[in-house]
């Protein structure tokens, strides 16, 4: 074998070898099978990330190969992968993430300039390093180290929104265009850089639209149920709120709309026949996993939920068991009252208003949401959207999307300066 063939092996088998030896000498931890599997998965698709802004920055430049995505040898993009995605979690478990980008990087500079002739550099490629570890070592890292420890629960459910967004409709795509080659790499995405603005951005707010009952599904795993979707650690409670008071599935559900929309946009045949096979896997194999845990876990509560809520498919009015939740709202403020009439008018199921009045001094100054099932209530305009949802799926839909991430954030601001922020409620209370 020649140099070239030589490196490209060395860049897979060796970091795979090392990848195995740490497995087997380090003591087997319950969640590290889990914390691998989401580091390599932000790897994957954030590689050909890097890849696609080298092409336009030439960073540095791969020899041909036969078997390439995006220009890059499937064994530089694999060993690569393994290497920062599932390597340092297995061999730095007792350091900081500082650390490992300092160790990960030092190798880095002593290896790569090794890899000549099979990978030729130019002027600035230790930009093209410092963005690598920024954007594919760093995250990956952090998303394993939270997951070992079962800490960052918000932050570590959002990455793994964004791992699903890039695998979904950024790495499948390439690796169907890499198997199935058109002209040249530029012309993959021209579909959608071609469709005509207004029906591009139609499209991709329409794809947005349909995508929010899987991400708030998600952020409702995380605020409610104390976990994520990926197993091994899943929600230590039975969630049936939010998004779930209306559909069983809205995570698989949503996941598949959105696949095909995209393959649509993208007039990709290939991609639509992987989102129909990722979708009948949804609703076979892991669909018979999940229930099969849920009923062990949950019981009867699981099997009262599943006899009223459907799987693959939503309710017009929500369900509900167990004690209602309450809104305390003041009567004393008009801005509330008319608040309060307007939801009541429309006949919400399980919600229970008090006033906020009631309440002792000092100790309420916005519209609360208590859930009434032991998690911490929400104020302001997280609780208005919270109120929504026992009404329809129409305002439920409304109430999803004022909650997202920086949404709320951004309303609860305009409200607060148009006047409708925290008021000074005048107690009733004795105490």
């Amino acid at each position: 074998m020649d140099r070239v063939t030589v490196i490209r092996f060395a860049s897979l088998y060796l970091p795979l070898a090392w990848a195995m030896l740490m497995a087997l000498a380090r003591p087997r931890l319950k969640r590290m099978f889990v914390a691998c599997l989401l580091s390599l998965l932000w790897t994957l698709p954030t590689l050909l990330i890097l890849q696609r802004i080298n092409l336009v920055t030439e960073w540095w430049i791969f020899s041909p190969s036969r078997g390439a995505i995006l220009g890059m040898p499937l064994e530089f993009f694999l060993g690569w992968a393994v290497l920062w995605g599932i390597v340092p979690p297995l061999t730095f478990r007792k350091l900081d993430l500082p650390e490992v980008i300092v160790i990960m990087g030092v190798a880095d500079l002593w290896v790569m300039p090794l890899s000549q002739p099979a990978l030729h550099f130019y002027e600035h490629w230790l930009l093209g390093e410092a963005a690598a570890l920024a954007l594919v070592l760093a995250p990956a890292f952090c998303v394993t180290r939270w997951t070992l420890d079962n800490s960052h629960l918000k932050l570590r459910a959002a990455l793994q929104v964004a791992i699903a967004g890039l695998l979904f409709l950024f790495l499948l795509p390439e690796v169907v265009f890499a198997i199935r080659p058109l002209a040249n790499m530029s012309s993959v995405w021209r579909p959608l850089l071609h469709t005509p603005g207004i029906l591009r951005q139609a499209a991709i707010q329409i794809i947005v639209l349909l995508a929010t009952p899987g991400v708030s599904a998600v952020t409702e795993f995380a605020q409610r149920g104390l976990g994520t979707p990926i197993p091994y650690d899943p929600p230590q409670r039975l969630v049936t709120s939010g998004i779930y008071r209306y559909c069983a599935n809205p995570m698989q559900l949503s996941c598949a709309i959105v696949m095909l929309l995209w393959a649509l946009l993208l007039r990709n045949p290939w991609l639509v026949l992987a989102a129909v096979m990722a979708t009948l896997y949804s609703a076979g194999i892991a669909h018979w996993d999940e229930e099969r845990d849920l009923q062990v876990r949950f019981q009867e509560s699981w099997r009262d939920y599943r006899g009223s809520v459907p799987g693959w498919r939503f309710l017009w009015r929500p369900y509900h068991a167990g004690a209602p939740a309450r809104l305390y709202i003041a009567r004393t403020c008009d801005a509330c009252s008319e608040i309060r009439r307007w939801i009541e008018h429309r006949h919400p199921i399980g919600l229970e208003f008090i006033d906020a009045e009631t309440l002792p001094k000092d100790s309420i100054r916005r519209v609360r949401y208590d859930p009434g099932d032991g998690t911490a209530p929400v104020e302001g305009i997280v609780a208005f959207a919270r109120a929504l949802e026992h009404l329809n799926l129409a305002w439920a839909y409304c109430g999803f999307t004022v909650r997202l991430p920086v949404v709320r954030q951004v309303l609860q601001l305009l409200m607060d300066a148009s006047g409708l922020g925290p008021r000074v409620i005048q107690s009733t209370c004795e105490r």
